[in-house]
């Protein structure tokens, strides 16, 4: 049995299905995962939670946070750093300016550029708008190939303990063209409007940014969030159009884990798993 605990600080579209995406139907003989997170926090809280995990006597971690430069996740990442278990760490974009960092502390990560930051104006977003904005996130990151990066990453991982080989954690940063070699889509068009997608996706980064920490007058931040959040949805939009054209042709990839955590395909939606 391989223990996996998961550490999420703060709030990004990754965090929302994690475990989920690693055992989607709760069948799964071959592990158990624990979840330990202060909330949509990030502060000094941190290295506490941190503490929490690292006691069940997990084999590895997985740290997901927002940002791993801000304080609270550098404190995560120094308690974690600390303490010599291996530690794979999911974030945005943000976070790809300390990859050298990382690899001199050892971390693995998966860092996602199209995981954006959301527009955190007190007068825009409330607790709807936060809702409506990360089902956009988790459309693109599922349909882009995103999320099976991801649970095919940490299988990955999962499959070297139950082996007793040395853990190899991945250090992938996820582009566009990364996210949709893992997509398995069977049309050229499907695949080039993930793309599309998952780039819309990444630009409302940059909006965000600049409206929640450059700009101060209100006339002009408030409208730029809400322009993020309108990209942010017709990038779900646009990945929901290429997860059609798959379904038109019958071309949906499936992929779901057994008790034992290896994984089935099937392409055709009646054929049988294999």
């Amino acid at each position: 049995m391989v223990k996996i605990a998961v550490v999420k600080l703060g709030f990004i579209g990754s965090a929302a299905i994690f475990e989920c995406l690693l055992d989607e139907r709760s069948v799964r003989k071959d592990i158990t995962v624990r979840v330990f997170s202060p909330g949509s926090k990030m502060d000094g809280e941190a290295s506490k939670i941190v503490e929490d995990a690292i006691k069940v006597a997990p084999d590895f971690i997985v740290l997901i946070t927002p940002n791993a430069a801000m304080p609270g996740p550098k404190s995560a990442r120094d308690a974690l750093a600390k303490s010599g278990l291996p530690t794979l760490i999911i974030s945005d974009g943000a976070t790809k300016k300390i990859q050298e960092e990382l690899d001199a502390q050892g971390f693995g990560y998966i860092i996602v550029m199209a995981d954006s930051m959301i527009g955190a104006r007190r007068e825009f977003l409330d607790p709807v708008e936060v809702s409506l904005f990360n089902s956009d996130v988790i459309r693109v990151l599922a349909v882009t190939g995103t999320c099976r990066l991801i649970y095919t990453e940490i299988d990955k991982v999962i499959e070297q303990v139950k082996r007793g080989q040395k853990i190899s954690l991945p250090r992938i940063i996820v582009d566009k063209e990364t996210a949709v070699s893992y997509g398995d889509f069977s049309n050229p068009y499907a695949k080039a409007k993930a793309m599309a997608s998952y780039e819309m996706a990444r630009a409302v980064n940059s909006l965000t940014t600049k409206a929640c920490y450059v700009i101060k007058e209100r006339e002009r931040y408030l409208p730029m969030v809400a322009a993020a959040h309108e990209l942010m949805r017709q990038a779900a939009i646009l990945a929901d159009e290429a997860r059609e054209i798959e379904k038109s042709g019958d071309t949906v990839a499936r992929k779901p884990h057994l008790p034992d955590g290896s994984v089935l395909k099937k392409i055709k939606l009646l054929e049988e798993l294999g």
